[in-house]
């Protein structure tokens, strides 16, 4: 990594290249936390119905509280798959494999340096002098 986290070496295609890299690799991360957020959700759903169950079969509908268990409690959600197996793959196959090339990028093109692009908008934007817009770790006033 550079002192000047706003990387005046690099031409401004090769930072916006960087940026829209960066920018993708964070839509997958929010992407991944909305598939945890769904993994959380259908166990949480399958619990509730292991419960319903209970309660059917209490009620004296024996033969729903038997159709519901053996029909949809521990139900793959998709063809195969529990939602941690769905998770785990997406983990492997798809984001670790971003992450890698978003890093690569970043190592053969800056340095390993992060956010170029916004370090460029940060200089660009702030007031320089102004409390509360001081330049910060690597760059500049």
């Amino acid at each position: 990594m550079t002192n000047d986290r706003t990387r005046p070496d690099l031409d401004d295609t090769t930072v916006a290249a960087l940026g829209k890299l960066s920018e993708a690799l964070e839509t997958v991360d929010q992407a991944r936390g909305f598939l945890y957020a769904f993994h959380q959700l259908t166990g949480k759903a399958d619990r509730l119905l292991q419960e319903s169950v209970d309660l059917f079969d209490e009620a004296g509908a024996a033969q729903l509280a038997a159709d519901l268990e053996r029909d949809l409690v521990g139900r793959n959600v998709i063809a195969e798959r529990w939602t941690f197996q769905i998770v785990e793959d997406f983990d492997e196959n798809y984001w670790a494999a971003f992450r890698g090339y978003d890093a690569r990028a970043r190592e053969q093109l800056a340095g390993g340096d992060r956010h170029v692009l916004e370090a460029r908008m940060k200089q660009r934007e702030r007031t320089a002098g102004h409390p509360a817009h001081e330049a910060g770790p690597a760059l500049t006033d």
